[in-house]
C-alpha cells in the first residue's frame, strides 16, 4: 500500500505528494480539473484550500465534513506511478 502523509497543492494545479516510504511525487492535475467529477477543482481556491489527505491518499474535501465517502480522491498507486519524482521543495 502506498500511504500518503503530506500534500502541498500549487498554483498551477499540481500537488507535491509525500509518501510514507520517503518518496516525493509532483502530481499534475491540470488535465483533470474542470472535467467530470473534478469540475469543481477548476476554481484555484477550491483546488488549494480543499486539498487534503483522506483514506491515506490525496483528496479534496469539498463538503468540509472530512467524510471519506464524500470527497474527490486519487488512487495512491496512480500518483506513485504517474507522478514525477522530485526532491523536497520545502528543504533548504
Amino acid at each position: 500500500m502506498f500511504k500518503i502523509i503530506q500534500v502541498i497543492p500549487t498554483s498551477d494545479f499540481k500537488v507535491y505528494v509525500y509518501f510514507e516510504d520517503g518518496k516525493i511525487k509532483l502530481f499534475d492535475m491540470s488535465h483533470l480539473v474542470g472535467r467530470g467529477v473534478f469540475a469543481p477543482l477548476n476554481d484555484l481556491n477550491v483546488f488549494k484550500n480543499k486539498c487534503t489527505i483522506l483514506n491515506d491518499t490525496l483528496a479534496w474535501d469539498l463538503s468540509g465534513k472530512r467524510d471519506i465517502f464524500d470527497c474527490l480522491d486519487i488512487d495512491p498507486l496512480t500518483i506513485y506511478q504517474d507522478g514525477q519524482e522530485v526532491t523536497d521543495p520545502l528543504a533548504s
